[in-house]
């Protein structure tokens, strides 16, 4: 089976498929690795790298003759690009990546139209033996440690408790909302930074990773009982609870001086944690990293990739962290996909058995439709099984 490393064409987009250092593994199962020249250029990796791990570097026409096709971004996820790659499909081909398959769902019906066979690696289920195939977690990781860097560099001031002949100086009080996977590596960065962090999430079972980390938990007198879902992501709540959660919250929003947002609901609209008189109440200089910028933002006035200044505190929102340091996140995603591409290969790629958890949760489009009950939904069908013919 051959298999074809994309070079992205998202604008902003750094990240490769696949390093250099993750091929020879590959190689063991079988598969033929072809990249596409200059893939990996702006990860740090060369071509002569990917030729020397065995690989043979192609044009971008000649890498969709691969019988596989691995990309960092695909379907809704690619943005323009798609438009050209999908003309590119053809019946059975196999495409893996991201493609933000439950905000765009009618991108991945075009993938099924094309008679592609599509696998969606935000969908890898959150259970112990699909870690190592954890992409969400593995770029969140390093969004939260980025994100503490780009607040620290924005503050006028500097985070630890520094003594000096002059005086004594106070550590910088940071917030983090949302205590995921993002938001506990976002705390672990601050404190090694030396500053006083506190910490909120609306799952209370979180309370626990964030105090081993040195941090205080803010506890809110709000029912949480049902906040999180099966997969351990935070569940989607009402609008009286999340008005009164913000209620609750605007003191210790007030108080801080870095504020960092990750509360993010799958598929959805991120919730508002922080309002414009929240911010307003904040002091002049304050700086507040909204990492949910692009699904619609948890701070009222923060605008995907800009910099917005409200009453003197300075907004941020990026939207693909993991990209600005694309050599450590490309590794981390190349382990996860070869991993993940070894485990489809072991159930008998390209007919896969939906009897395995990790291929069934993953599999978006197959035989020219969409096969995923998610996915379908979002995108207005019925359900397999309702729509099958009765006997």
């Amino acid at each position: 089976m051959k298999v074809a490393v994309l070079k992205e064409t998202f604008p902003g987009e750094r990240r490769v498929a696949l390093v250099p250092a993750a091929l020879p593994a590959l190689a063991k199962t079988g598969l033929e690795i072809l990249v596409e020249s200059g893939a990996g250029v702006a990860a740090g990796f060369a071509d002569e790298d990917y030729r020397a791990a065995g690989a043979k570097t192609v044009s971008r026409d000649e890498a969709f003759t691969a019988d596989c096709v691995l990309g960092v971004r695909t379907c809704g996820a690619c943005g323009e690009g798609w438009n050209a790659d999908r003309e590119r499909l053809r019946p059975g081909q196999i495409l893996v990546g991201m493609c933000d398959p439950l905000s765009s769902s009618g991108a991945c019906r075009e993938a099924a139209d094309r008679g592609a066979t599509l696998f969606s690696l935000e969908l890898v289920p959150r259970i112990t033996r699909a870690q190592s195939m954890d992409v969400l977690s593995s770029q969140a990781n390093i969004a939260g440690y980025r994100a503490v860097l780009l607040a620290a560099n924005a503050l006028p001031r500097i985070l630890p408790m520094m003594t000096t002949a002059a005086g004594t100086l106070t550590p910088a009080k940071v917030l983090v909302l949302g205590a995921g996977v993002a938001g506990l590596q976002a705390i672990a960065t601050a404190k090694r930074l030396g500053a006083q962090v506190s910490a909120y999430d609306v799952r209370p079972a979180v309370k626990e990773q964030v105090q081993s980390l040195g941090a205080k938990f803010v506890e809110l007198p709000l029912e949480t009982g049902t906040s999180e879902t099966a997969g351990g992501y935070a569940k989607a709540m009402d609008e009286e609870f999340y008005a009164k959660q913000r209620e609750l919250l605007g003191k210790v929003v007030a108080e801080s001086d870095m504020v960092i947002c990750t509360a993010l609901i799958p598929g959805q609209k991120a919730p508002v944690l922080v309002t414009r008189e929240m911010v307003a109440r904040m002091r002049p200089g304050s700086v507040i990293v909204d990492m949910a910028a692009e699904r619609g933002g948890n701070c009222e006035g923060s605008a995907p990739d800009a910099t917005v200044v409200v009453d003197g505190v300075t907004i941020l929102g990026p939207t693909n962290l993991p990209a600005e340091v694309p050599f450590h996140t490309s590794q981390l995603y190349a382990r996860n996909v070869a991993t993940f591409l070894a485990h489809l290969v072991k159930s008998g790629l390209p007919d896969v058995s939906l009897d395995d958890e990790i291929c069934r949760e993953t599999l978006v489009a197959r035989g020219g439709q969409l096969v995923h009950s998610k996915v379908r939904e979002r995108a207005g069908l019925p359900s397999l099984e309702s729509s099958a013919p009765s006997a």
